[in-house]
């Protein structure tokens, strides 16, 4: 007696259900869905913190990240011209919404931080929506905070021209220190 037979997948099936996938291990990291896994202490300098409420805190009831933290994430790098840079740059780092997923945010928008007390809301769709990044690589350098960095939210100007806004440039937070999700 012959033994269950496999029906065949298509590629693009295949490619559905691992995007399906990805998508319900997202949403369960940005509280949309079941629970998501506990995060490490920070062991070198701490370069970014979020807080708010119900995040996996592992530093003084709040995330602390140090720069191998998001460097472990999955990386991105994009090039891309923006207003502060008279050619397009490359930028590399996690997109916002895997770190966003890694502290375990729930909200609807975003607080950021600068080390100038610039501050600026970002609605949660953007980062769902969008490819946004964090970097901390500039030309795969990193930033030093003259070069606005260590950190610089990035959005994907030159793939979405809808991106080419005063709006949206002004959401590009340099010299990132904090995230506070509300």
């Amino acid at each position: 007696m012959p033994g269950p037979s496999r029906l065949p997948v298509q590629p693009g099936l295949r490619r559905g259900l691992a995007a399906c996938a990805a998508a319900s291990l997202l949403l369960a990291g940005l509280g949309l869905g079941g629970p998501a896994l506990a995060l490490d202490s920070p062991k070198g300098r701490v370069i970014l913190t979020i807080s708010g409420s119900g995040l996996k805190a592992n530093q003084d009831g709040r995330v602390a990240l140090d720069m191998d933290m998001l460097a472990a994430l999955p990386q991105r790098s994009i090039t891309v011209n923006t207003p502060w840079y008279p050619d397009a740059r490359k930028f590399t780092g996690p997109l916002l919404r895997d770190v966003l997923a890694l502290a375990g945010a729930r909200g609807s928008s975003i607080e950021a931080y600068a080390l100038n007390d610039y501050r600026v809301s970002i609605p949660m769709e953007d980062v769902l929506q969008h490819p946004v990044i964090l970097a901390r690589l500039m030309d795969d350098q990193p930033m030093s905070v003259r070069d606005k960095g260590p950190l610089f939210i990035i959005y994907p100007f030159d793939d979405d021209r809808r991106l080419r806004t005063s709006i949206y440039y002004s959401r590009c937070a340099w010299q990132l220190k904090a995230l506070e999700i509300r």
